[in-house]
């Protein structure tokens, strides 16, 4: 049975900006760091006059030159210890939206963009990736699908909150229709670009403005049927468990309902082709009775030290017991391979 880690990261260092532009050089993320006394602080990226916290969320059970990708084969030997055959690649800045003038976004998205292709060359049947799209503008945003397309990438990255647009905005479906051509799925990680949204409640913790963003993304998706209008086209939910998804259902359930409009059973997520990445400390015996073992995968957060984090999941999901052998096999591989079509 092949291991697919449905979430791992990369963190972003100076190396992922040198696929800028001449003529956009002055878009470039510079590093800030400040000193008090003779001891060196945090650094920070500068972007677009705002700073943005370098080097934290950092796992430290993962090697330098592994999480930032400097050293591939350092990467691929981890994985190997770890049992796992493919990481399937999302960034660590970009969580977040870091400017609010198109330009800049499209700058260092489309370097962003090059740098995973660079590395996807190096390891191709392990290195897949999830591409950016910079929103502000469709056209762009077309043209960078394409790009990672013939790059490697096997998902198109979104947040729960895509600047003014829910996901279920009309004005996404030119993306969500190419997407779908190009059988890639959307993949909507924890996170949220909407820069006031996030400056509101950022200032204790990620919760309401990371996690809460993508569950509400996805009951709206349910609500509004946006799934039904694109019915080849997969739908992936990353780092936020899924311990959230009966209340999520029933709540959908119960409005639709009321409004008589749609019947929201357990089958919803295969009818949707919509995915969800578990976490071990999940209550399969709950989810599994909720949705089923079709729809799920698992990550381990890959590079990051957060809640979603577990360096060693998709082997203690394989060997605790928590889940039946067949349908660990369907979580571990299985589904992750049919939503990322790897």
């Amino acid at each position: 049975m092949a291991v697919i880690d449905a979430d791992a990261h990369v963190v972003e260092t100076e190396r992922t900006w040198e696929f800028v532009n001449e003529d956009e050089q002055d878009f470039k993320p510079a590093i800030l760091a400040p000193r008090h006394g003779k001891t060196p602080a945090p650094e920070y990226w500068f972007i677009d006059g705002r700073v943005f916290a370098k080097g934290v969320n950092i796992g430290l059970d993962t090697p330098d030159g592994a999480r930032e990708l400097s050293d591939i084969q350092k990467r691929l030997a981890h994985m190997d210890e770890l049992g796992v055959d493919v990481h399937v690649l999302y960034p660590t800045l970009f969580l977040r939206a870091v400017t609010r003038h198109p330009e800049i976004e499209r700058a260092l998205y489309r370097s962003y963009n090059r740098w995973l292709a660079e590395i996807w060359k190096q390891a191709p049947d392990r290195m897949r990736w999830a591409v950016m799209v910079p929103l502000m503008n469709m056209d762009w945003a077309i043209e960078e699908l394409h790009f990672g397309k013939e790059n490697g990438a096997c998902g198109v990255f979104t947040r729960g909150l895509e600047w003014n647009h829910r996901l279920s905005d009309p004005f996404m479906f030119p993306l969500y229709e190419e997407a779908s051509k190009l059988d890639m799925p959307i993949t909507v990680h924890s996170g949220v670009a909407n820069i006031d949204y996030a400056d509101l409640f950022m200032r204790d913790s990620g919760f309401s403005a990371f996690k809460l963003a993508v569950v509400g993304a996805f009951h709206d998706l349910v609500m509004k049927g946006t799934p039904e209008k694109f019915p080849d086209l997969r739908w992936v939910f990353v780092e936020v468990s899924s311990q959230w998804l009966p209340y999520a259902l029933n709540d959908a359930g119960l409005r639709l309902a009321k409004a008589g409009t749609k019947l929201v059973t357990r089958e919803i997520l295969k009818e949707y082709q919509m995915y969800v990445a578990c976490q071990t400390t999940d209550d399969f015996d709950w989810i599994l009775d909720c949705v089923g073992d079709e729809n799920l995968m698992i990550g381990t957060d890959y590079g990051h030290a957060d809640t979603s984090s577990e360096i060693e999941a998709l082997r203690t999901l394989r060997e605790s017991g928590a889940v039946d052998k067949a349908s660990a096999e369907k979580i571990l591989n299985d589904n992750p391979r049919r939503a990322y079509a790897l």
